[in-house]
């Protein structure tokens, strides 16, 4: 069955005598088969959106329709490469791309089966392992809605399109195609939280993130959005990093890739790029492509997490997703809501967050999906619509502060904007886990800022040198923990990272310094002689001890009090 082009505008195509087309079928175009998706039916006549560029198509070509929706192919080869907005490997096509470092997964893998022939399996259930497919063990599994007996099961090297094994009559490939907006199922979400790790302090110990949960870091331009999602794809405990650039600069993808290829990664190895995948969606790729991005990168995320991995969705960022939501909506001519957008945009941006979750899946093992989206907000507006829809379905908010970053405090994250849903119940954990201090540490941290805050206000109408004592102490007190503890070098070896241990030591440095110092005015010290002491090792402790040298940071913390109990 085909049918005909009637009109073309930009991405937006309609076509007429496609019978029995189905919504979100995929459909090819033209003489060049452009590749679009099924979005309204109207009689005899359906509304298309092209997911690549349309130029050279014209009324009258074919369209043919695929029988099938837009569906990622999932399998070994995923790890380590680059790809399009469709899952398109890119290897040679992309200028910028150096071809060594993007090029395409290979064709031929090694299966190494793990049951036997006359084994009774479930969906979810491992039928074998691809050696070599990346630094974390690529599981074949049976896929959704399969069990039964397995009657075949091959061994040996196969390619993509091969079958492995085969369960009842249905034949299991090493490659399964899932369509990328569709979730796949799983048993049940899990009611525990676990931390997940960022090796940011200003995070880990202000505003921490559970396993599984959804995050935004909104904030306007050249408040380090960017660089603090690299930091996180660089560091953080996941097992699977998914980097979505969602209408991303071609020089910062590049960038991605190649400190990715460069950086050692210390869990495994080998480079983190092994454990990463890239969905590159650049400014000048199709506006359309842009759109699937994003559920192509959770599509991904999903398939590694049913292996029982912990995989991380880092999507930069959502607010040029939903422009691409915007010029669509408006094309089709829907009607337009708050700046623009379609009405629709909360719930797209409420079925995107949900995606995420810590679950146990069909298999039975535990694994999660986290999100974490940038967002950002034209002029720096956080009261644009897709910034104030988004806090409604995250779990934490990490707001970006221009005032921060143009004071060159990185990462510019805000402590008066920013939350942590899940602070509570992470607080149980990490009391478990051995740190039942956690929760205090982070509460007189937060009580510190906001008083710093509020006494640098009053500071700049009557002076410093008018407030009590005591009050000095805490302006004090927040230049220390915003300079020496919050604040991070992503260009220093021994900053970038941060171990769990090494912030606390960092956080208690500074809160008994503090603690010293009002000790020392409770004395009859004058406070301008607590002010001129030397606190240059408590500020350099950050950076001239190792990234998991908690021990050195107590050390200091000694000699720091030793130094201020010789003013009393």
């Amino acid at each position: 069955m085909t049918g005909r082009v009637v009109r073309v505008s930009g991405p937006l195509v309609e076509v007429e005598g496609l019978d029995g087309l189905s919504m979100l079928e995929l459909v090819a175009l033209g003489p060049q088969r452009i590749s679009a998706e099924t979005v309204a039916l109207r009689g005899a006549r359906a509304t298309l959106q092209a997911y690549e560029y349309t130029g050279g198509l014209k009324v009258g070509d074919l369209a043919e329709p695929a029988g099938a929706r837009l569906s990622g192919h999932l399998g070994p080869g995923l790890l380590g490469h680059a790809f399009d907005g469709l899952l398109r490997p890119l290897s040679a096509a992309p200028l910028w791309l150096d071809p060594e470092r993007a090029a395409a997964p290979p064709a031929e893998w090694e299966f190494v089966p793990s049951i036997a022939v006359g084994t009774e399996v479930a969906a979810g259930d491992i039928l074998g392992t691809v050696p070599g497919a990346g630094s974390v063990e690529h599981r074949v599994l049976v896929p959704p809605g399969v069990a039964g007996t397995v009657t075949w099961v091959g061994a040996g090297t196969v390619r993509a399109a091969d079958p492995v094994a085969r369960v009842g009559t249905t034949e299991v490939g090493l490659v399964e195609r899932w369509p990328i907006r569709e979730p796949r199922p799983f048993r049940e979400r899990t009611h525990g939280v676990v931390p997940l790790h960022t090796g940011q302090r200003v995070l880990d110990l202000l505003y921490p993130l559970a396993r599984g949960a959804a995050a935004a870091v909104p904030g306007g331009f050249g408040t380090g959005k960017t660089m603090l999602l690299q930091q996180i794809a660089k560091w953080c405990d996941a097992d699977v990093i998914v980097y979505v650039g969602c209408g991303e600069r071609g020089n910062e993808m590049a960038d991605v890739l190649d400190s990715l290829a460069d950086l050692k990664d210390e869990r495994t190895g080998g480079t983190l790029i092994e454990r990463t995948v890239i969905i590159a969606n650049t400014s000048n790729m199709p506006m359309m492509a842009r759109e699937s991005s994003i559920h192509t990168g959770i599509c991904v995320a999903e398939y590694y997490r049913d292996m029982g991995h912990d995989a991380v969705v880092i999507a930069d960022s959502t607010s040029r997703w939903a422009e691409a939501l915007r010029e669509f909506a408006n094309r089709f001519g829907e009607l337009p809501a708050e700046e623009g957008y379609p009405a629709s945009l909360a719930s797209e941006l409420a079925a995107f967050y949900q995606r995420a979750g810590r679950v146990t899946t069909l298999g039975g093992r535990t694994a999660s999906v986290t999100v974490i989206g940038a967002v950002s907000p034209p002029g720096g507006d956080m009261t644009e619509p897709v910034t104030t829809d988004t806090q409604r379905f995250v779990r934490a908010l990490w707001l970006l502060d221009r005032d921060l970053a143009y004071a060159r405090h990185y990462p510019a994250v805000s402590w008066t904007g920013s939350f942590a849903r899940d602070a509570e119940a992470l607080a149980v954990w990490h009391a478990a886990a051995g740190d039942p201090s956690w929760a205090r540490r982070r509460a007189r941290a937060a009580a510190l800022l906001a008083e710093a805050d509020r006494l640098a206000d009053l500071a700049e109408i009557i002076g410093t040198s008018s407030l009590p004592g005591h009050e000095r102490v805490v302006l004090l007190g927040g230049r220390l923990l915003r300079d020496g503890v919050l604040m991070q070098n992503a260009l220093s070896a021994n900053d970038a990272f941060c171990s769990a241990a090494k912030g606390a030591a960092l956080l208690d440095l500074v809160l008994d310094v503090v603690d010293a110092c009002q000790h020392l005015i409770e004395r009859g010290v004058p406070a301008t002689l607590v002010e001129r002491a030397d606190f240059g090792p408590v500020l350099r402790a950050r950076e001239e001890t190792g990234p998991d040298d908690a021990g050195a940071v107590a050390s200091r913390r000694d000699a720091a009090l030793g130094a201020l109990e010789e003013l009393a």
